[in-house]
């Protein structure tokens, strides 16, 4: 099979990369580089059953070319990171909803399965925990960059349904809960990451707001077999699937673990959300996932726990630094 993957040198995507050739598939990696890095992908570029194409999922010509000479397609490409979204709201909007339209529209042109990944920004606020893939949204705002980023998402979900329902494409949603793991950079405000780089520096550990706020966090290499059993799957077509882990922690909590891991000798500051964002900013109390359909659909389990996790990304920086 050859996939395409675009964002395919990003964190997950090259992890994805990664997956598939090792099983024997051909891939074609389509990134701009904006959060993607060339290293996530060095060691493939001298493996003929793996393309790299430098460029962007909203050039309609190039998406229609490089769909045409994949069988399915993984589509991974968006604007991430509370950060980058924050900051540059208008560039995210355009790369999430312009990129996801060209690329269901050339899907459908020549017939390809579509894997989109979304995330659990899509259910905003709500109260109810664990969130199921049925659960109502509730968002603050559309003028808080937060929720324009988790409305982007939702209508990059409504048009795959629609395409699924209308025009019959196999498309399947997946709705990721803090994936994390190595290669995944600190640049763009991931909070773990950010924190294992402090840690190793022996810089303070920078939690926004009062740190009560909890995430559920899951490992890459837990993720990455579920992307590819859900792409197999026909009973996942036309629905979103919740992927993570149901190992919840708050932020102030995580940071300890992270010093705790490392050994460093750094502390923990508390920072105001107005010290960091600008704009106005929300953040969600609680956020933990019901992956009860995607046990019933894949037998998916996550078995990595945060320990591991911390320790494996904890490796990585020390390895790249």
């Amino acid at each position: 099979m050859r996939a395409l993957i675009t964002g395919g040198a990003g964190f997950i995507g090259s992890h994805l990369g990664d997956a598939l050739l090792a099983r024997g598939d051909s891939v074609i990696a389509l990134d701009n580089l904006a959060t993607g890095r060339h290293d996530n992908i060095r060691e493939h570029l001298a493996d003929p059953r793996f393309e790299f194409v430098l460029g962007s999922i909203v050039n309609a010509d190039l998406v229609d070319d490089l769909v045409a000479r994949a069988d399915v397609v993984f589509h991974l490409a968006a604007a991430v990171g509370v950060k980058l979204i924050v900051e540059r709201p208008l560039e995210s909007l355009v790369t999430n909803i312009r990129g996801s339209e060209i690329l269901l529209e050339k899907a459908h042109k020549y017939g390809r399965k579509v894997l989109i990944t979304s995330t659990s920004e899509i259910y905003g606020k709500s109260p109810v925990i664990p969130m199921h893939e049925d659960s109502d949204r509730l968002l603050g705002s559309p003028l808080v960059g937060r929720w324009s980023y988790s409305t982007s998402k939702a209508v990059d979900e409504i048009l795959a349904h629609a395409y699924w329902k209308a025009k019959g494409l196999p498309t399947v949603i997946v709705r990721l809960f803090n994936t994390v793991g190595p290669r995944q950079s600190p640049d763009y405000g991931m909070v773990l990451p950010r924190f294992v780089e402090a840690a190793l520096s022996g810089r303070d550990l920078k939690v926004h707001g009062d740190g009560t706020q909890s995430r559920c966090f899951g490992h890459v290499r837990d993720i990455v077999p579920a992307l590819l059993a859900l792409m197999e799957s026909r009973e996942a077509e036309g629905l979103a699937v919740n992927l993570g882990s149901l190992e919840e922690i708050t932020i102030l909590g995580l940071a300890k673990l992270v010093i705790e891991r490392s050994g460093s000798s750094s502390k923990v500051q508390l920072i105001p959300y107005q010290d960091v964002y600008v704009g106005g900013f929300e953040d969600m109390p609680r956020r933990v996932p019901d992956i009860n359909r995607a046990r019933k659909l894949i037998g998916f389990e996550p078995v990595t726990t945060l320990a591991e996790i911390i320790d494996s990304m904890i490796d990585d920086a020390r390895r790249r630094h």
